[in-house]
């Protein structure tokens, strides 16, 4: 029997589908240069932030895209002051070992966050005299 979640919704006959992003950069043109070495391991992480809040500093050691489920979420480079907006039905690469944070608006932001690395690595790591992005 055919799993009902897989099959096209009754008087439709067409899969759809669209490639939401596809690129070997981050936001701000950092190229990806190599995955991470070791058994891989992929993180998908669900993520709620809530109107006018904001993410501490913090790097991640792996290539990862979050897509915007509702809301928006604004991007910030620590180094250059660089910001990059995304909104809902829109994802973003973040940057491999550059410090940056991200932060809402009135309307907060609801995420699905996928992470490329290796078992035993740190999704996020926080800068130094900042708290975690999340708790485990």
């Amino acid at each position: 029997m055919a799993n009902p979640e897989l099959t096209p919704n009754k008087g439709s006959d067409k899969i759809e589908h669209k490639l939401i992003l596809q690129s070997g950069t981050a936001w701000n043109k950092q190229p990806y240069e190599a995955y991470s070495k070791g058994k891989p391991l992929i993180s998908v992480m669900r993520m709620s932030l809530p109107p006018d809040s904001e993410l501490p500093w913090h790097t991640h050691a792996m290539p990862n895209t979050a897509y915007v489920l509702s809301g928006q979420l604004t991007i910030e480079d620590m180094n250059t002051g660089a910001t990059y907006r995304v909104n809902a039905g829109e994802a973003i690469n973040e940057t491999v070992n550059s410090a940056h944070r991200g932060y809402t608006s009135e309307q907060g932001a609801e995420l699905v966050i996928f992470y490329a690395g290796v078992e035993s690595q740190e999704l996020s790591e926080p800068l130094p005299g900042e708290k975690p992005e999340y708790h485990a």
